[in-house]
């Protein structure tokens, strides 16, 4: 329709519609998918209907039937703009429909069927209770407990929005409308027109892929994203689904996962940068040799949980470094996150020929002067 749209103006108006037309579709792809700078700017469903959808954190359910009928409104009058656009910017006689030629009356027809067919779902969603979330909870609810009344699905929904409420949730993704969350007991999944749920004691968490690329626009840096599929254990009637995150927020998950994730392809999980120094600095460390110390060893002041092991003693030939007389007071990991935490973090290729100071004496080492402790 929109071919036969451009072959039938004057090549005149062609470059007009042309432009407006690229213009739109950049517009909708904003705000439908908004960029760090539209969301910024308010410029989101979630924003401009504040006031209408509530709290997501107080009523997480609620916040999210009415956030998915919004959108799906929106975007169903996303055609119409469209032609509303072009008749005030290009063709004024677009208002006119007794001028307008058929193709463009076909398409305005077109544009508002749309709109009317997405009210009429939202209506079936609102008073038939045919929303797809309640429909999910009403699925989840009758396999955990085999209660199928039409009612059954509140008390999923209060717990869920009870267990929202609290700050030690674990969150993902930076685009409003599309995150994952992981409460105590549920893995949440937020979509434009739908939020699947699943309860932790009733999944199986599968790691089937990741994905690399050379820059983030969440964090400016290379990333890798992992897909994990979530599958409710024994029932076909609740569709899997798929979770994505970044790989450094892989560790904090599966803290928050009341079931293991199986790595069955065996997906290398890159570290974060600092865990990869760490483990270059444990490496280098041991390379360094160690040191007899005839004292007792005590509990890291670091963490207090492990002994002591690790001694500054002067090893290398740069004359900056000294010479320093503390007794083992640390451990080898928590030696390391002083280390790196003392050095320019926009440049970590410079962080294993880089000094710090001794964490008690303030004694200037390098990576060379840690020696491990043997008694």
């Amino acid at each position: 329709l929109y071919l036969v749209l451009f072959v039938e103006v004057e090549m005149d108006d062609f470059r007009q519609l042309a432009i407006g037309t690229v213009v739109y579709i950049l517009i909708c792809l904003c705000l439908i998918a908004p960029p760090t700078e539209i969301q910024s700017a308010g410029l989101t469903i979630q924003t401009i209907l504040s006031g209408w959808l509530g709290s997501e954190n107080l009523n997480f359910i609620d916040y999210h039937i009415r956030r998915t009928s919004a959108t799906l409104i929106f975007h169903a009058l996303l055609p119409l703009g469209y032609y509303v656009s072009m008749a005030t910017f290009v063709d004024d006689d677009l208002f006119d429909l007794r001028s307008a030629s058929k193709t463009w009356k076909i398409y305005l027809l077109f544009a508002m069927f749309i709109p009317f067919c997405a009210g009429i779902i939202v209506f079936y969603w609102k008073n038939y209770r045919g929303h797809p979330i309640i429909k999910k909870l009403q699925r989840i609810r009758e396999y955990s407990s085999g209660d199928s009344t039409p009612t059954g699905w509140l008390e999923l929904a209060h717990d869920i929005d009870d267990e929202f409420r609290r700050i030690d949730k674990f969150s993902s993704g930076g685009a409003p409308g599309s995150r994952v969350y992981v409460t105590d007991n549920w893995i949440l999944r937020t979509g434009p027109y739908t939020v699947d749920a699943a309860h932790h004691p009733d999944v199986d968490l599968i790691l089937t892929d990741s994905t690399e690329h050379t820059l983030s626009a969440e964090t400016a840096t290379a990333a890798q994203f992992l897909n994990i599929l979530v599958v409710t254990s024994g029932s076909s009637q609740i569709k899997p689904f798929k979770i994505r995150l970044n790989a450094l927020e892989y560790n904090e998950l599966k803290d928050k996962l009341r079931t293991p994730v199986v790595n069955a392809k065996n997906i290398v999980i890159k570290q974060t940068i600092t865990d990869r120094f760490l483990d270059a600095f444990s490496d280098l460390v041991e390379n360094n040799g160690s040191v007899h110390y005839l004292g007792e060893l005590e509990n890291c002041i670091g963490c207090m949980q492990t002994l002591a092991n690790v001694k500054l003693t002067k090893r290398c030939d740069q004359e900056t470094c000294v010479q320093c007389y503390c007794r083992p007071m640390w451990c080898l990991e928590c030696m390391g996150k002083w280390f790196v935490n003392r050095q320019n973090q926009s440049r970590p290729d410079g962080w294993l020929s880089s000094q710090a100071g001794c964490p008690t004496c303030r004694s200037v080492f390098c990576m060379a002067d840690v020696c491990s402790v043997r008694q």
